[in-house]
């Protein structure tokens, strides 16, 4: 087995960094050396994430208190990893960064779905989009690797093989994500509020959602994707459908060809369209805890329209899971490793 690599987490008291330290805690080439907070400094990592009560000792260090490492995982909020970013260059050869700031090549997709100027436009070279299932090979030498939104994710796993083999009439794609609570962060607000958000389904973002920057960006050929974000009272999870339609020419058959020959070697893809039973489609319940993206579709015959259905957990493959996997690529690793987790059901 190969020698373990030391991994410190800037920004670890959020739901983002706190999965990202539950899934290291388990990975069997990774020693957690560092974990840090600005208001929590002092205190038990178990504290702020109780389901680590007896895995680990760590408390959570002021970030001026980081030593070097071998590997780096930035958790901050939107555009502090880009202004800050000196702070943090010398201290580890390979950078994940979880949040935004470096995920877009395009600037002027960047002002027009975050409303200003990319603040360091001269580092965005060296990354690499985190999404192994897209950019496998770049992954095996990239040392910063900038990690996937969650409606990203779950929209472009979706259709990526369809628009990648050409099955899709010139066009656009109207996609609806419903959101769990996590994907808004640990920060309370009013959105979050109990009274407010339990029991509800809430059209939050019907146009202008910034993961759009993303899909748009990482989709062969840069269709037109139009993102619809609903936020429900779920705890975890994302529901991804789009709406499209297929080349007149093609049928069922030319859709699961394209699928299997992207898909065929995914190690966390699972095709899910069953003709019975009560879990015939991709559901988040069945991915909850996990780094799988379950994927089906229906197509209506009579006139072409194809629904294509996902699913993920948004705090793992939609963000620290897909880090982990990313970074198993680059470091050589199996890609699988400490990922294994295969849901709950119930």
């Amino acid at each position: 087995m190969s020698e373990k690599k030391t991994v410190s987490i800037v920004g670890g008291s959020g739901y983002a960094g706190g999965e990202f330290l539950r899934l290291a805690l388990g990975h069997p080439l990774l020693e957690v050396k560092q974990v840090t907070s600005r208001r929590m400094v002092g205190d038990p990592v178990s504290l702020v994430h109780p389901n680590l009560r007896g895995r680990t000792n760590l408390k959570f260090v002021d970030p001026a208190g980081l030593e070097p490492c071998d590997i780096l995982v930035l958790s901050m909020p939107h555009g502090v990893a880009a202004r800050e970013f000196e702070k943090y260059a010398g201290l580890a050869p390979i950078i994940l960064d979880l949040s935004a700031d470096f995920r877009l090549k395009d600037l002027g997709l960047y002002k027009k779905y975050y409303g200003e100027d990319h603040p360091r436009p001269d580092l965005l070279n060296r990354w690499v989009y985190g999404n192994p299932e897209l950019y496998r090979e770049a992954l095996k030498t990239a040392n910063h690797i900038a990690c996937c939104g969650c409606n990203a994710t779950a929209t472009l796993l979706g259709l990526y093989p369809l628009v990648k083999e050409g099955l899709l009439v010139d066009g656009p794609i109207f996609a609806t994500v419903m959101i769990s609570t996590s994907a808004a962060g640990a920060e309370p607000s009013l959105a979050s509020h109990h009274p407010e958000r339990a029991g509800s389904i809430r059209a939050y973002k019907p146009t202008g959602h910034r993961h759009t920057a993303e899909i748009r960006e990482n989709l062969p050929g840069h269709p037109q994707v139009h993102l619809t974000a609903v936020a429900t009272d779920r705890v975890r999870g994302i529901l991804m459908t789009a709406q499209t339609f297929l080349r007149a020419d093609l049928t069922e058959k030319d859709v699961w060809s394209a699928y299997r020959k992207v898909y065929g070697a995914e190690p966390f893809i699972r095709m899910v369209k069953l003709k019975k039973g009560i879990h015939r489609y991709p559901d988040p319940g069945v991915v909850e805890g996990t780094n799988y993206c379950d994927v089906g579709f229906e197509l209506e015959e009579d006139t072409g329209r194809l629904v294509v259905i996902s699913a993920i957990d948004n705090l793992v493959k939609g963000t620290a899971g897909h880090a982990i996997q990313s970074l198993n690529v680059r470091m050589g690793w199996p890609e699988t490793t400490g990922l294994e987790f295969a849901g709950l059901h119930p």
